[in-house]
């Protein structure tokens, strides 16, 4: 191999690492996105985007050429010439698999590096749905503690009210009356905004949740491609040996 397919199959290899790493199961979607966090990646960030492309446009090149050596080693003519000559038949035999080697190459890697990109962007939207819904999650517990306290305490006040009018017929100090009617109201809006703010939450909830199965679908989706891909670059890697 010459140096820059060198180059290119051990760049292939470290996507292939890279992916397995970023798929492992028992690393959480949050811990990468602390990890997508480092200073480091915010120093690179601003050339992380043109260094994308430049490695697509490389990319893209290799396996042009690669293709014109796959067309050019396979044609009509060069079988008939190298059928006068059982060395060239042999040699241009070689050159042929060399040149099909380089293109699934540089074909994998430049597949493997949109899917990687891809991986990563699901994982930073998984972790922040996840911790979305658990804001969520947690507001929604807290309103709804407020409003079970609420409802606690519109019913004391109730039955302090009756109490006091089975007492006497009547409340003595009216006074006392209109201060327990206001307390009355303003826990009673007090209770319908919490009751409110649960119904939003519960609602906003649900919606994340779906958010989130649909990029978890994503995430396995794009895991067993990687696995089909794996599988046929091993298989080749057999082939060639």
């Amino acid at each position: 191999m010459t140096l820059q397919w060198t180059a290119v199959a051990s760049f292939l290899y470290v996507e292939i690492g890279v992916l397995v790493i970023l798929c492992l199961p028992f690393i959480s979607a949050q811990r990468w996105q602390s990890i997508f966090k480092w200073s480091i990646w915010n120093r690179l960030s601003q050339f992380w985007n043109k260094g994308f492309l430049t490695m697509i446009i490389i990319l893209i090149v290799l396996f042009l050429d690669a293709l014109r050596e796959v067309r050019k080693y396979s044609s009509t003519d060069q079988s008939k010439d190298s059928k006068l000559h059982p060395n060239m038949f042999d040699h241009m035999h070689m050159k042929l698999f060399r040149a099909q080697r380089n293109l699934y190459i540089s074909g994998f890697s430049l597949f493997l590096w949109l899917v990687m990109r891809r991986v990563v962007t699901l994982i930073s939207q998984l972790a922040t749905a996840v911790g979305t819904s658990v804001a969520l999650q947690t507001q929604a517990e807290s309103a709804n503690k407020a409003a079970k306290k609420y409802m606690e305490d519109n019913e004391m006040l109730k039955q302090a009210l009756t109490d006091a009018k089975g007492e006497g017929g009547k409340i003595q100090d009216p006074e006392e009356n209109k201060l327990l009617k206001k307390e009355v109201q303003r826990l009673t809006e007090e209770l319908k905004s919490s009751t409110d703010a649960l119904k939003k939450s519960k609602s906003d909830l649900d919606t994340m949740k779906k958010q989130t199965e649909g990029l978890t679908k994503e995430y396995d989706r794009l895991l067993q491609e990687h696995q089909e891909i794996q599988n046929q670059l091993d298989s080749g890697d057999k082939k060639d040996n």
